[in-house]
């Protein structure tokens, strides 16, 4: 949702998917900064696999890549971002990670708060939230774009110090 609404902000849209296996688009930010939007059609746990090749074909390293994530950690709509760390047992992560042989890239996650019961977490991310938490939902998809587009315009420290202390319910 998150890099739809990147997409929808630049006035560009995602393509088809390329051999079912990722949606590709190249853009340029409000500063000109180059940009590959990227969405795995694969499992979470794969969507690592087809990362090497878009830098490849980009030629970027994956200290320049941003991935967003839902994290169960953070209340619903709050948005942290971070470079590098451990995946956290996020099956999406370990799979970025792996493929990649590379933990550096910066991670903007999306709170999604955690479900009534710890069997219920593959239900939870999968849902869509109702009432009030899908509104702080919403609010974090327009959030989590923000940040995505504010990394290609200003330095790390600089949209993690504005994004990591907006509405902390901590």
């Amino acid at each position: 949702m998150v890099i739809d609404a990147v997409a929808a902000e630049l006035g560009v849209r995602l393509r088809r998917p390329v051999l079912r296996r990722y949606q590709l688009r190249r853009a340029r930010a409000r500063n000109g900064a180059r940009l590959v939007l990227v969405k795995p059609q694969t499992y979470m746990n794969r969507s690592g696999e087809v990362l090497p090749a878009v830098l490849r074909r980009a030629g970027v390293s994956s200290e320049s890549l941003v991935i967003v994530c839902d994290q169960l950690d953070l209340p619903p709509g709050i948005v942290r971002i971070k470079r590098g760390g451990s995946d956290a047992g996020h099956r999406g992560l370990k799979s970025v990670a792996s493929c990649l042989a590379d933990e550096r890239f910066i991670r903007v996650y999306i709170g999604v708060g955690k479900p009534p019961a710890r069997d219920q977490v593959v239900e939870h991310v999968l849902s869509v939230p109702e009432d009030q938490e899908l509104e702080c939902f919403r609010e974090g998809v327009v959030l989590g774009a923000a940040a995505v587009l504010r990394l290609c315009e200003s330095p790390l420290e600089e949209v993690m110090n504005e994004f990591n202390q907006r509405g902390s319910r901590f």
